[in-house]
């Protein structure tokens, strides 16, 4: 065990023989930390928080009551194999998240970007993949194997199918499932998940430019309306465009995936 003289560790907290805690790290009351967990500078585990596994979390984090965070997968073909759990640096992981470490078959990494917002009660399974800025509303679940680019937000209650990926800057509307894969920028909603148009606020937000956002419109009538499958358009928007959020979409969308697209209705 490896715990660093400027860390703060309560007296009811265990820590296993193992850990490595870095300098400014604070542990509260009654967490559980255990031997293969590696803590950067600065992390705060809040209080009754459990971290096992092969997990290492980065700088800054703050994690809050009762989540649970590197438990071995939600996945009966998992039976024991050495898997981890990688995150980021100053994210916020609020009360009764779970996090659960990858599997063989998926690669064994599940990982999770910098400066996220985890709400109350949202589920990261196995072998996903999230990026940065990422935010969970509460009780927002992912399937195991998701891909989740930059800056994806996903509303509250909703879930997101197995093998799916979802494009940078799209956001989920609430009480949704998304069975298929979600262009960049794009805006889903209804239960059974639509793609209802473009995520105008959040590339807004961004400073995005007018011209950027004329494109993408123009970009988003053509797949919707254009000629021939809906690769076949992407392919052709990929001919003619300059913009490089466009040719955003156009790779995302040739390149290899597992699951079909939420086309535009």
């Amino acid at each position: 065990m490896s715990i660093s003289p400027e860390a703060r560790v309560h007296p009811s907290a265990v820590v296993e023989e193992g850990a490595v805690i870095a300098a400014g790290c604070a542990i509260g009351p009654f967490c559980h930390v255990g031997p293969e967990v590696r803590l950067a500078e600065g992390v705060e585990l809040k209080s009754h928080v459990v971290v096992t596994g092969d997990t290492r979390i980065g700088a800054g984090t703050s994690i809050f009551p009762f989540a649970v965070i590197g438990e071995i997968p939600q996945d009966l073909k998992f039976k024991g194999e050495r898997t981890r759990l990688e995150i980021g640096a100053r994210n916020r992981i609020r009360e009764h998240v779970t996090m659960n470490a990858g599997t063989e078959g998926g690669g064994g990494v599940t990982r999770v970007g910098d400066d996220g917002l985890f709400m109350a009660g949202a589920h990261v399974a196995h072998d996903v993949q999230v990026g940065d800025r990422v935010i969970l509303v509460n009780h927002a679940a992912l399937a195991g194997h998701c891909v989740l680019e930059d800056d994806v937000i996903v509303g509250g209650l909703s879930g997101v199918h197995q093998w799916v990926r979802i494009g940078e800057g799209a956001i989920i509307g609430a009480v949704t499932m998304v069975t298929n894969d979600v262009i960049p920028y794009g805006l889903v909603q209804a239960p059974r998940g639509r793609l209802d148009g473009l995520n105008l606020v959040g590339l807004k937000r961004r400073g995005v430019s007018r011209d950027d956002i004329t494109a993408l419109r123009a970009a988003f009538q053509m797949l919707a309306q254009g000629e021939g499958a809906f690769q076949d358009r992407a392919r052709r928007l990929g001919d003619e465009t300059a913009s490089d959020y466009v040719r955003q979409i156009v790779d995302f969308v040739l390149a290899g995936s597992d699951r079909s697209f939420l086309t535009p209705g």
